[in-house]
């Protein structure tokens, strides 16, 4: 398997509220979508919404979610001042603020938001320049 993720698809409760908080909120770039999902172009990857129940029955799974998801999507920035620039765009976006910026153990500095349907967005900056890079 080729090391690419090409479109990372979140099941959201409310398709609208989530395509509002992420095209108009936090400003990314909506692609021309079928109704019923919405697809942004990110740099190098997608990212779907899709409604919950409607992506649990196209992988066959239930659609209930119980507590943490076990994962978090990051966004990496070029500088300390830029996470608490987004963490704060995020919340004004209607994201819930689950850790304000600070500096991290590993020698960055990253905080982390809850989108409106709990996925969690770490933002980090990492002081090592190949950090990200593919």
């Amino acid at each position: 398997m080729e090391p690419h993720i090409t479109l990372l698809t979140l099941g959201v409760d409310d398709l609208e509220r989530s395509k509002r908080f992420y095209r108009d909120g936090l400003g990314l770039p909506q692609h021309e979508s079928p109704p019923g999902v919405a697809f942004f172009a990110l740099h190098g990857t997608w990212l779907g919404l899709f409604p919950r129940s409607d992506l649990a029955h196209d992988a066959g799974v239930p659609a209930d979610r119980h507590g943490f998801a076990g994962f978090s999507i990051a966004h990496n920035v070029a500088s300390p001042d830029a996470v608490d620039g987004v963490l704060a765009e995020a919340v004004a976006a209607g994201a819930r603020l689950v850790k304000a910026g600070r500096h991290a153990p590993w020698g960055g500095y990253s905080g982390y938001f809850e989108d409106p349907d709990g996925f969690l967005w770490e933002v980090a900056w990492n002081p090592d320049p190949e950090f990200g890079k593919s």
